[in-house]
Parts: structure tokens; sequence; C-alpha cells
């Protein structure tokens, strides 16, 4: 399984995530298979996004299509986001 994690910086909080919610159903037919939703603790608009996706390829089509920078213009995404894709080596146990 293959992980995206996502660093955005948005304008605002609630009128982002309308649009994220909105954006699901591409996100699927792309290859996600879900994920986590973070923001730190001291800024409302400062998120972060692991997600699990299919392939390596998948994910990388989706986060360089077009329409999703379209999408992240419209929902007040205010700087380019960071993209880290990740491959799981282990579990850590506690």
């Amino acid at each position: 399984m293959v992980y995206v994690l996502i660093k955005h910086i948005v304008e605002d909080f609630s009128k982002w995530k309308a649009g994220f919610d909105e954006h699901g159903s591409m996100r699927k037919e792309s290859g996600s298979k879900g994920g986590m939703l973070f923001r730190t603790s001291d800024d409302p608009n400062s998120l972060a996004i692991l997600f699990e996706w299919d392939t390596i390829e998948n994910a990388r089509k989706f986060t360089e299509s077009p329409e999703l920078k379209k999408k992240m213009e419209e929902v007040g995404v205010i700087r380019k986001p960071e993209i880290i894709f990740l491959d799981k080596i282990e579990d850590i146990p506690v």
C-alpha cells in the first residue's frame, strides 16, 4: 500500500472542508482508499492529510492533475501543498 502525506495551508477551514468533502468521489475513483485529516494545535488552517492509495502511479496521477490544482484554488489553498509519497515499512508496537 502506498501512502501520500499532503500538507496544506488554507484561508478558511470550513470552506476548504466543504470542497474537500465534495471531491471525495474523485479521490476514490482515482485509487484513494481513505485516510486521516489532521490540523496543527495552534493553527486551524494548517492541515495535514495522510491518504492510503492503491498504487504510486495512481497517487502521482491524481496529485499532478489539473483538476486537483483547480479545486485547491477554488477552496482556498493559499500555498503550494507539500506532497510526500511514502511506502510503509512496518508497524511499530507500543
